[in-house]
């Protein structure tokens, strides 16, 4: 189901408009986070400070599958707290998305798609014994913001909850 698609709160000193004319469609956030190598993953640590990290990963059916190590301190974040918050690399035309990151063992369909998608993106050539029956990330979005120009067409969209 597409998120519901609003104007973000915005301080009218910035002059974005207040109607929902122009807004961004979902499509445009799903095409640039698809694409995008990189992303810049934001998480919180115990003691409250923010942690950032640049990470890979595969975004499809809404939802971004990435790997890291358990050691890591932005993995031990996320055992924490699995709230996170995941950026594109560009500033000027901005993907932003709030979400949660839970975790689950990969069945073979999603090894056979991993490892496709891995060739696809990065030219890797793995094999799907690479990603079956390990534990994989999953960011799932809970609000996200983009612009192409934040004067004109900034956009959030508000994800439904399935409980």
């Amino acid at each position: 189901m597409e998120p519901e698609a609003s104007r973000p709160h915005i301080p009218e000193d910035y002059g974005v408009p207040a109607d929902v004319d122009g807004l961004l469609p979902w499509s445009y956030v799903i095409e640039r986070v698809t694409v995008s190598k990189h992303y810049w993953l934001s998480t919180v640590t115990p003691g409250g400070a923010p942690h950032t990290r640049p990470i890979d990963g595969f975004w499809f059916d809404d939802r971004l599958y990435f790997m890291g190590d358990p050691g890591s301190r932005w993995f031990r974040n996320l055992t924490e707290n699995p709230e996170a918050c995941l950026n594109l690399e560009d500033g000027e035309q901005a993907v932003i998305l709030h979400g949660r990151v839970s975790r689950v063992i990969t069945e073979r369909a999603l090894a056979v798609r991993l490892a496709q998608l891995a060739g696809e993106k990065y030219g890797f050539d793995q094999s799907p014994d690479l990603y079956e029956g390990v534990e994989m990330l999953v960011f799932e979005p809970t609000v996200s913001f983009a612009w192409k120009l934040l004067y004109e067409d900034a956009t959030r969209w508000r994800f439904q909850s399935e409980a």
